[in-house]
């Protein structure tokens, strides 16, 4: 068992052969002031402190005429900020792109962080003598990606207050959208019975964007590394290496699709002509 250990450090392809899977409950490692930490959280807090000092590192103190890692930073940031304004409009970008920058990299690289040589193939034994986790990708763990989807709604519930306002949100909820000049009296009062039934419905699909984010996230990833493990009983190496190709993709996809979600979701109140004016906002 030594050997494997040490090989899965740089190979876990070869490792992935011999376990049963992830285990969908995160692994208590200690404790913190009484609170528990788990592999997940601790795979949070290492790849935290990676974007830090990465950031640190490549940028530095912002220059005019910028370095190569600064550069690069900008680059990447300038290229998601483009493929979002046109969802949260021109005048929301600058105000929601930290957090939505910040979701779609913290995401990217939970999702990635599976791949890497010993996340989920360090292993130690516990009390009862079964072998578990020592880190795990944290995207793998449904408490990280339910807390990601309650950030996004609190989120949500503040950009849409704070820039397009209360009684925008209740008109874009319940509102009659219907023109009082184009319609009979008595069908625009049926017509408000409708929308307000309509609202209802909206209020109960946000209310589940906290399930449908956390858990489409949760899935993916959880069934992505799964997949590895199961089909490194097939050909450890070949078929893993496949399969890890593959979970690049899918956690990129996945990154951009909740980042991209959590736009829509406050673009659909906030970019239209019903909210507040630049000025007003400021």
């Amino acid at each position: 068992m030594r050997p494997l250990f040490l090989l899965s450090l740089f190979a876990p392809a070869f490792a992935l052969a011999n376990e049963e899977g992830v285990n969908p409950k995160a692994t208590d490692l200690f404790q913190v002031g009484g609170i528990s930490v788990s592999n997940s959280i601790l795979t949070t807090w290492i790849l935290a402190a990676v974007i830090i000092i990465a950031i640190r590192v490549l940028v530095g103190t912002p220059k005019i005429i910028p370095s190569k890692g600064q550069a690069l930073v900008e680059n990447m940031a300038s290229g998601l900020r483009d493929a979002l304004e046109p969802i949260v409009g021109k005048s929301m970008i600058g105000k929601v792109f930290p957090t939505l920058c910040g979701f779609f990299i913290f995401i990217l690289l939970m999702n990635w962080s599976g791949l890497l040589p010993g996340v989920g193939t360090i292993k130690f034994h516990n009390a009862e003598g079964h072998w578990l986790d020592a880190i795990r990708p944290a995207t793998s763990d449904l408490n990280t990606t339910l807390a990601l989807s309650i950030i996004s709604f609190v989120a949500w519930t503040y950009f849409v207050l704070r820039y397009a306002g209360f009684k925008v949100l209740i008109f874009d909820l319940f509102g009659n959208k219907a023109d009082k000049k184009e319609l009979s009296f008595p069908m625009w009062i049926m017509l408000s019975f409708i929308f307000l039934g309509v609202g209802g419905i909206e209020v109960v699909s946000i209310a589940f964007r906290l399930i449908s984010l956390s858990f489409r996230l949760y899935g993916n990833v959880f069934g992505g590394e799964n997949l590895i493990h199961a089909l490194g009983g097939i050909a450890p190496y070949v078929v893993p290496a496949v399969a890890g190709l593959l979970e690049v993709l899918v956690g990129l996809i996945q990154a951009f699709v909740f980042t991209l979600l959590s736009a829509v979701y406050i673009g659909l109140i906030c970019n239209h002509e019903g909210g507040h004016d630049e000025e007003h906002a400021h």
